[in-house]
């Protein structure tokens, strides 16, 4: 005979660490009501659905409307580990949509985020530096950092992060020193960065070279990086990466515009290095050794030099890259000057 039976189980499409989803519109606000629940559970299992919502664009939109990024921030500083993860995650998520860092830009995220910097927890500060790199790459970002004084924390983080974050952190000082450097300077970023030169892992020599670079724009990064870095830059000419070879290229065509830095180039032996890149037709750093080596050409002994070396800008006539040979004829140009 047969018998009515309820399984003890949940169906196989429930999961138990996610919270139960509303119906339609009413699924964000619930979830937000639920992230300001008392109950540490309620609080996790909403951040665990919340995190499968916000990969939707209109979710996350609606999420932004509803306020979610207040409840947010204020999960911040939670006393549980798992919250502060999973809220990080959800803040990351958000960043990579043109919508959601807009909404972290105007609802004053970034600077709530500067409390995680020492949390204990390795993944919440990784996360964090993720969604600092996010932001960086837009200009509102980058000048938000700038505004809530970022940069200095940044510039110690450097000292003590894991490659990993080391690696995020460069990124984002890279583009935030792109538009201003003052800050970074004061707080002894050039010492920092001239440390990471010389480290073990590609990737950070490259970018902590690009770092400099974008310091290099700026008139008083010249005047640093003329003064303390230049002989490491000119020995990272020769690196086997050709990233590094790029970046340390370009940091060096800037640190060249003032003479202080031509001097110093020189007596560190950049010539040959520099020659050795723009005969690589294949170099990525061509350009910007093709325009290095043209600087060098404005002190008499760097002219008296390349002048054997002709044939190797003549060789850049005929390159592809209209912006390799329109610096090749400049080049040659200034070599070949002759006072009247």
């Amino acid at each position: 005979m047969a018998h009515t039976r309820i399984s003890a189980n949940l169906p196989p499409d429930i999961d138990p660490t996610k919270a139960p989803i509303a119906f339609g519109k009413r699924a964000i606000p619930k979830l937000n009501e639920e992230l300001q629940s008392p109950e540490l559970l309620t609080q996790q299992r909403a951040l665990m659905a919340l995190c499968d919502l916000v990969h939707d664009p209109e979710n996350l939109y609606q999420a932004i409307e509803v306020g979610f990024l207040d409840s947010l921030k204020t999960l911040l500083l939670h006393h549980d580990s798992t919250v502060r993860q999973k809220t990080t995650e959800i803040l990351c998520i958000m960043a990579t949509h043109s919508v959601g860092r807009q909404g972290l830009i105007q609802n004053g995220v970034i600077s709530a985020l500067t409390e995680l910097l020492d949390d204990p927890v390795d993944i919440c500060r990784k996360n964090t530096h993720q969604i600092f790199e996010m932001m960086a790459k837009l200009p509102e970002g980058a000048a938000g950092m700038l505004h809530a004084d970022l940069i200095p924390f940044l510039v110690f983080k450097l000292r003590t992060e894991s490659d990993g974050i080391q690696e995020l952190i460069l990124d984002t000082l890279s583009n935030c020193l792109h538009l201003e450097a003052s800050e970074a300077l004061a707080t002894g970023a050039i010492a920092v960065l001239k440390e990471k030169l010389t480290h073990s892992s590609v990737a950070i020599r490259s970018k902590a070279a690009r770092v400099l670079l974008e310091i290099g724009t700026h008139p008083e990064g010249k005047m640093v990086v003329c003064e303390d870095v230049i002989p490491v830059l000119v020995s990272l000419l020769e690196d086997t990466d050709p990233e590094v070879q790029a970046s340390a290229a370009g940091a060096l065509m800037f640190a060249t515009v003032r003479p202080q830095g031509r001097f110093s180039a020189l007596g560190a032996g950049a010539i040959p290095p520099l020659l050795k890149l723009v005969a690589e037709e294949t170099s990525k750093a061509r350009l910007n050794a093709i325009k290095s080596l043209t600087m060098l050409a404005e002190l008499p002994e760097g002219r008296k030099t390349l002048l054997d070396h002709t044939d190797t800008f003549q060789q850049c006539l005929n390159d592809p890259c209209e912006a390799v040979e329109r610096a090749a004829k400049i080049a040659i140009s200034v070599i070949k000057w002759k006072p009247f």
